[in-house]
Formats: C-alpha cells, structure tokens, sequence
C-alpha cells in the first residue's frame, strides 16, 4: 500500500544538486501498516522506515476542578475545565454524574474538533457549609471511562474581635471604674476570617434581655426594686452616648485586621429622690455587635404581611462591662472658707485638708486663678483613700470685702472633638468653694499747711489750707465734666432756662480752652452759665465751604453705592424670571406668598423627635431601638404602585448617585435572600414577592439583573425609591425542564452596589392522585339486587398548575362492564374532583374492570373495580 515514486540518477550528483523522491501511501483497511524504504549511497544503505497510520482522535481532559475556599452566601459559582483533541479526526466525550451537589455541567456531551479545545462548564451552589468532593465520569472517545474531581470548601463568613496586641479571640471587654464624665478606651482588632471582602458595622444593642444600665449590681435585690423608678427613666436614655466605637464601620479584605477603638463615657442618671454621693455607683453591661452588611433578611408571614425580621449568622457579639463612679472630694474646712480681716498690703492664711474619698481612682485637681487669693499648690493628684494638704492665702489688692467662687477643675482623659480617636487632658467635672475676705483700711493723720500766696491747681474754696496727700495732680487740664442743666447755684437768671446740651468749664481751664473744638459743642461757665468764647483754630479746622464739599462728596457716593445695589438687584429678579420662565412656572417662582401652615406645638414635637431618630451622625453609634423605630416609620409608607423606574427630578439623581457607607446599606433590607418556590409544576408560572424596605432620609435605585430564562417575566427591572417608604417586586418562576432548579440573579443600589438573590424550586411533572387504588362496589340500598352498583373515586391534585385527564378502560375478551363520570376534564391546582364509578350488571358481564387515569404532559394511574354480587337462594 506504499508506492514509491523516483527516477534515479543514472550519473552521480555532484555537490549542491538534490535528488526528489515521492512515496505515496492508499490505505485500504483501517489498520496501521509498517514497511521500510532503503536507500543505496554507493557502498552504504540507509534504512528509512515507513508508517501508515488512519487518522484518529486523541482526546485529554484535566483531573480535577478546585474552587478554592468560597463563601456560603447562596450564590452560584462557575469554574471551566477543557477537553483537548490533539488527534487528527473529531472525537466525541460524554459526562455523567449521580450526585445533588453539582447543579449543572454542560455541555454534559458533544464532539470535540481536531486540534480544538471544547469547554465544559460547571456549577455549584455555595447555600451550605461543606466539603464538596465529587467525582464526575468523563468517557472520551479511544480511552477508557476517566474521572474528574470537583473540589471545594464552603465556609461561613466569620468575623471575630480579637485582642491587642496578643491577638487572643475577646468576648469580653472589662473597662473598669470611670468617672463620670470621663473616658476610658480600649483597643480591639477585628478580623475577617474568611477569603471574601466583608462590610461591617457596629451595632449598640441597647435591648438585650442581660443588659444593665445604671444599676448599682453589688446592690441588694430590695434596694434595687425600691429605685425602679431609675430603671424607667434609663429606658428613654440613647445608650450610644455611652460607648463611642471609631471607626463603627468599614470594609475588610480577605484574612484582614482592622483596629477599633471602644470608648466609654458613663453619664449619671437623675433619681427621683437624693440618695448619699457614695452609693452613686452604676454598672453598665452593654452589648455590641460587630455585623457584615448585606445578611439582613426578610421573612414573609403566611397572611401576606411581612415582618422584618432581622437574621445575623455571620456577626460577632462583644460584651462591655464597666462602673461609673462621682468624685468624692472633700475639703476641710469647707465649702465656705472665712479669712481673717486684714489691713491693705497684709496676707492671711488659711490650712484646708483635701481628701479623696474614692477606693478606686484617684483624682487630679487644679485650681482656677482668683483674684486676691492664692492656693498653694495650685496642681496636684490625691490618691484613693488619701489626703493633701493646701494652703489658701488672702492677699487683697484693695480695700472692702470679697466673696468669690473658687473653682476646682477636676483633671482626666476625654475625647477630642476635632478628633475623636484622641483622649485629652481636660476638665471633667467642677468643685466649687466659697471664698471671704475682708481687706480694712488704715487710718491717715491729714496734716494742713498754710497756703503760701500761690493758688495751686487744686484748693478748697479759700485757698488757706491744702490737705497734704489727698489728691494726685494730673498732667493734662482739667476739661468740663458737668451738664449745664444740672445745677442751679449763681445761675443767671438770663441762662435759667437753658436746656441745650452745653458743658461747664472750669475758671481755671484756660489751658484747655484754647485747642481746636467741635462747633456743634458750647461751652458755659460754671456759676453763671454764660456762653464763653469757644476758639476754632483756623489751621486745624475745615472752612464754611470745605464741610459743605465734604458733605455733597459723602451724598454722592451714598447715591453712587444706592445705584449700584438697585442694579444688581434688577439684574439677579431678571435671573430668576428666567429661571422660571418656563410652560410650567410661567415666570413665577413656586410658593412665592405663599402663607406657612400653622404648625402645633405637638407636631413640632413629633417632627422634632422623628428628625432626631432619623438623623444618624456619621461617629454615632447604630443601635438596636434606632433601627427598629427607623424601619417602623418606612413599614407605614408602603407603596404598591406608582412608583417611577428611574430618577427624573435633580433631587433624585443627586441621590442616586451616591456611593453608600456600610452604615447606609444596613438599613436598606431587601429579601428574602433565598426564594424558595417549592414545589411547582412544569409550564406553570408562580411569583413570589421581594421586598424592598429603604430606612435611609435619600432615594435609592434599584435594578435587577436577570439572565435566566425562567424569570424572564419579572417585572418592573428598576425601580426608584423614595425615603423611608416600603415595597415589592413580584419575582415570577416559569418552566418547562423537571428537576431541582438553582440559580442566583444580582440587583445593584445605586448602580454601585451588587447583591444576589438565590432561587430555588423543585420542578415537577404535572400529576394527579387517587383517593383509592381499588374499588369495591356493593349494590345501592332500596333498588333491586344487581340492577345498580354504584361508588365514587376522588381526584387529587397537588401541584400549582391545572391537570386535565382523561378515564380510559382497560378492555380485556370479556369486555369492561364499569363506567365512570365524568370521563374527562380538569382539576385546578390543590383542589379534588369526586368521580362516580358504575358497574351495569347483565348476564356475561365481568365483576372486574381497570381503568387508566391518563393525565395530559403527566402521570397514568390505574384503578382497579370490583363488583361485589350477593346470591340469594
């Protein structure tokens, strides 16, 4: 079967030249042939073998699929393996599995082209926690029976709080004994034990049934149910004032470490009674949850309503104790400190003992600066069960008495405003003294001296005597100090009735009166209130026509900047007129004089107290009350209808394009997370309802990404919706393949955000059930004997899509002597149907009859019918 085709030299080929040869190979059978080709050099023999071979596949696929360690939230992973021929003729492969975990592999069989690559895809369904080891069988075309492994593991996403910094996993967090007022932090690292990112945030949950708030736990169970009073008023308490945790939320990365700070502030709580400062202890014990975002789900009630009901499996629950204690500091003597009477320029002092009364913490005092008053030591710390020693000292600057306020600012750490991640040094708390002191003056002998014949600047009416050191002489001149209208001694009767605003100069002024003045100011004397002369320096004061120019260039530019106002506001009504000049608003600008509503002051309350709930600071913790009255106030607005499919107004878009915090998306609850159908029937179409609960004060948009062909007809795809409102998407499941379905869809918030849905239903054949597999038919009382047998049969239909059947006999040589009505016809979905079987007695008829219950697209039942005939002798 090889043919050799050459023409042979006949001289011998010199260098450079080549000689052709060609062999040609027919294959009559398919079956590899072997022959050899010799080639004679001069005296050598070069041994060329021959192979015939028939083209052949010559498939290879991979062993084993791993999908890695995966996270068990419900959705649907795919992982391709190939099957490569790298023969010369196709080869065809087949796939079998017996198994439930793997939901789908295709294409399961198919022809592989020569030198091509075929993909086989496969899925699985991460709804479990699991080792998945499954093995597939593969046949490929020339091998034998191959198996392939399909491995994973599905782990819950775990979070846990772990401490710092020897990483051991923390339950509990003891903060010990605080002040009030004061802070105390600690430091926790969180970790996310799972291959997947996680968004976390924090949750306060100020509702646990073992949480405790404000009592005093070392309390007697009597004293405790006599101050109940206290455990009301805590009820109404935001707990997040208490514990402040930075950062409250975030996102983690695989296998990630992230550190939070944990800060805890107690603050005293109000007693309906006075109650001694040393049994003010209160103990706190709160609870915070550390939860991924995204695993809130929402249950539906078998009535239709739903209820959220809020599913944490993937959180982290951390307990924080501590005790809240008041400062304890007392001063003796005190708080009212009486200083000795000294002189001017004298000091007293004054031992005062500060004790701290505290067993647990020590306290750190500084005193405020007072004027006249010194304490020494101003700083300092007084241990726990201890005192100091202070002296306070008097040392008056003038004459009189003094009460004053001493202020003790009481030092510790508490957070910074700017930054809320740094304790401080700072004033917690206030103590506050009462400091008196009386300074006495000293009493001065006056020694009078004969005025020597020179008037001196100050004197008393006849210039005699001059007391020596009482009043101090001033190196300016003395000026008018008096109204003019005020006195009335040696006034002329000419000025008596003047009421202008003059002032008095003094007689010996004259210094003074020469220098430049105000014309609008007179000036009088001081017994007789004449006008005297006023002197205008001409080189210092503005001329008639210099004040009148000043005047005329002040009025210009006042009309100048008049102008210029009167312009811009022309301008900026014209903008506005454009702005609404529009079909709509036709130039005027909407509610414009328009009357506010009268607002009570009971809706101011209510607005007030919804605007507080709902008004959740960034650094503000979530807490368990806050969510729940959040999702009260969405579940009232529930919208059925009428809602648009994407934003229109500029409100709306702004919204919609907001990248949400983690904080955010815990109070958007979309569910549920898994939509189980049951069991539903091939051609049918069931909905199911998901709801969408949006807590947040913006819009959000929601779509929905569905490339699966049985949830085509869902609809509406998008949705906008507003604040605080409630409502639902029916999900509608139809199809035509049997079998366990699995699949996932994702819808986006904000077109950022992705999530899944998981859906799952046991698809069904349509099918029917019978009441009884067999009959027995006794005659009717009060009709003949064997003239009418008769008995009924029920048809049950347990599936979600109607049934039509049809009653077809068996017929055997002897015949069917039994009927049934109705023959044929349907049955609604979970409703029965009573037929009514007859057997028609006669000479040859048989006693026995069968029949087929022919569903259409379903099941074939058989039901057998016997007569019962009595024979009288």
């Amino acid at each position: 079967q090889f043919k050799l085709i050459v023409e042979n030299p006949k001289t011998p080929v010199a260098s450079g030249l080549q000689v052709t040869a060609f062999v040609e190979y027919y294959p009559e059978s398919k079956e590899d042939l072997q022959d050899r080709l010799l080639l004679l050099i001069e005296d050598d023999i070069v041994d060329i073998p021959l192979l015939g071979l028939i083209p052949c596949c010559h498939l290879e696929i991979e062993s084993e699929i791993s999908f890695g360690t995966v996270i068990a939230n419900g959705k649907i992973i795919s992982k391709e393996i190939s099957i490569a021929n790298h023969g010369s003729s196709s080869g065809t492969f087949k796939i079998s599995y017996d198994g439930v975990v793997l939901l789908n592999i295709e294409p399961n069989s198919g022809v592989v082209k020569p030198k091509s690559v075929k993909t086989i895809k496969v899925d699985i369904c991460t709804d479990l926690p699991r080792i998945i080891k499954e093995v597939i069988k593969v046949e490929l075309e020339g091998h034998d029976c191959t198996e392939v492994w399909i491995k994973a593991v599905v782990v819950e996403q775990a979070l846990k709080v772990l401490g710092v910094p020897c990483g051991n996993v923390l339950k509990c967090i003891n903060f010990g004994p605080v002040y009030f007022g004061s802070s105390k932090t600690e430091q926790i690292s969180l970790y996310n034990e799972s291959p997947e990112c996680v968004d976390w945030v924090a949750v306060l949950e100020d509702n646990a049934n073992e949480g405790e708030m404000g009592t005093d736990l070392q309390r007697s169970a009597d004293a405790v149910l006599q101050d109940l009073s206290l455990k009301n008023r805590t009820r109404d308490v935001d707990v997040s004032d208490l514990i402040l945790c930075i950062p409250n939320q975030g996102t983690l990365l695989p296998y990630e470490k992230s550190f939070v700070t944990l800060c805890f502030t107690p603050k005293k709580f109000r007693r309906d009674f006075e109650v001694n400062d040393s049994s003010l202890k209160q103990d706190y014990v709160l609870f915070l949850s550390f939860e991924a975002v995204g695993n809130e789900d929402l249950q539906a009630l078998s009535d239709g309503a739903t209820a959220t009901t809020m599913n944490h499996p993937h959180h982290v629950e951390l307990a924080m104790t501590g005790s809240g204690f008041p400062v304890m500091l007392t001063f003796n003597p005190g708080p009212v400190v009486k200083f000795m009477d000294c002189f001017l320029g004298e000091q007293t002092q004054v031992l005062c003992t500060l004790k701290n009364e505290s067993e647990f913490l020590p306290v750190t005092f500084s005193f405020r600066k007072t004027a006249h008053f010194n304490i020494s030591p101003e700083k300092g710390k007084v241990k726990e069960k201890s005192a100091k020693d202070v002296i306070f000292s008097f040392s008056p600057h003038q004459i009189g008495t003094f009460k004053v306020k001493q202020v003790i600012d009481i030092i510790g750490k508490g957070l910074e405003q700017n930054n809320l991640q740094v304790l401080k040094t700072k004033p917690f708390h206030q103590i506050y003294l009462n400091f008196i002191g009386v300074c006495k003056a000293k009493r001065k002998n006056i020694l009078f001296k004969i005025n020597p014949g020179i008037t001196p600047l100050v004197s008393n009416a006849t210039g005699q005597f001059v007391a020596d050191g009482t009043g101090q002489c001033t190196d300016t001149a003395p000026v008018a100090i008096l109204k003019s209208t005020q006195t009335q001694i040696h006034t002329h009767r000419l000025n008596r009735n003047s009421k202008d605003d003059a002032l008095i100069a003094f007689p010996n002024d004259r210094a003074a009166s020469i220098r430049p003045s105000e014309r609008s100011k007179k000036y009088r004397t001081i017994f007789t209130k004449t006008e005297r002369y006023n002197y205008i320096d001409p080189e210092f004061s503005y001329t008639d026509y210099e004040r009148l120019s000043k005047e005329a260039h002040k009025e210009y530019y006042a009309d100048f900047i008049s102008r210029l106002r009167q312009r811009r506001l022309q301008k900026d009504a014209a903008r506005q007129f454009y702005i609404y000049n529009n079909s709509v608003d036709i130039g005027l600008k909407p509610a414009e004089g328009l009357l506010s509503p009268k607002i009570s002051i009971t809706d101011l309350h209510k607005e007030n107290q919804q605007f507080e709930l709902l008004s959740l600071d960034e650094n503000c913790l979530l807490t368990s009350r806050k969510l729940a009255a959040i999702g009260s106030n969405s579940l009232i607005k529930e919208v059925g209808s009428g809602l648009s499919t994407m934003p229109s107004s500029t409100q709306e878009r702004e919204d919609c394009s907001k990248t949400l915090t983690s904080k955010q998306l815990h109070q958007i609850l979309i569910g549920p997370s898994t939509m189980d159908f049951g069991d539903v029937c091939v051609y049918s179409a069931t909905s199911r309802k998901l709801h969408i609960i949006n807590n947040l004060l913006v819009h959000i948009w929601i779509q929905i990404e569905i490339e699966i062909d049985e949830l085509q007809q869902t609809s509406p795809l998008s949705l906008m919706m507003p604040p605080l409102t409630k409502t639902h998407i029916p999900i509608v499941f139809e199809t035509k393949n049997p079998g366990m379905f699995k699949r996932s869809f994702t819808y986006t918030i904000n077109r950022q955000h992705r999530r899944h849905v998981l859906v799952v239903a046991k698809v069904m054949s349509i099918e029917l059930e019978l009441s009884a597999r067999e009959l027995i038919l006794n005659p009717v009382p009060g009709y003949l004997a064997e003239t009418e047998f008769r008995t009924t049969v029920r048809i049950y239909n347990p599936r979600n899509h109607p049934a039509e059947f049809t009653w077809k006999p068996v017929m055997t040589n002897q015949g069917n002597a039994f009927s049934i009505e109705p023959a044929k016809g349907f049955v609604e979905p979970y409703r029965d149907l009573e037929c009514e079987v007859v057997w028609h007695p006669g000479f040859s008829s048989p006693e026995a009859g069968e029949f087929n219950l022919c569903v259409r697209k379903g099941n074939t039942i058989r039901l057998q019918c016997f007569a019962k005939v009595t024979i009288h002798t």
